[in-house]
């Protein structure tokens, strides 16, 4: 279970340093829609280092940095970059639920449920089709 939860909050961390990257090419809603993303995945991000400070759990320290996929250029990049953030969050969640039960397995369903709904924001912001995937977090 530590290290299904030490991949999610990997995820998580990567998720908000894309962040930083994706809000600066967004404006308006979707500038809100990408505070509003990032804030969730620190909100996760902090959850799991208590989660796994309790379970004496030690994952690796967040890198500096992270390759992105593409370069991010424009607006249309940025949509791009959130939605297939989103999709990984939510396959290093789905990962999870095998590995827990009770409290754990709920915060994980959360977060599953959490990262596909933002990744459906995300596709309609960006006019992608179909909004939504059949088993999110399962690799296309």
């Amino acid at each position: 279970m530590n290290e299904d939860l030490a991949r999610a909050l990997a995820a998580e961390e990567a998720a908000i340093y894309a962040y930083g990257i994706i809000g600066v090419h967004l404006s308006g809603t979707a500038q809100t829609l990408a505070r509003s993303a990032e804030a969730d995945h620190r909100a996760r991000r902090d959850q799991l280092v208590s989660r796994l400070d309790e379970l004496k759990a030690s994952p690796a320290p967040a890198p500096a940095g992270y390759d992105l996929p593409f370069p991010v250029t424009d607006k249309e990049t940025a949509l791009k970059l959130a939605i297939q953030v989103e999709d990984g969050v939510a396959q290093a969640w789905r990962a999870t639920l095998a590995a827990t039960s009770g409290t754990d397995r709920a915060v994980s369903l959360a977060a599953l449920s959490g990262a596909a709904i933002q990744a459906v924001r995300w596709r309609r912001a960006a006019g992608v089709a179909p909004l939504t995937m059949a088993f999110p977090g399962r690799p296309a």
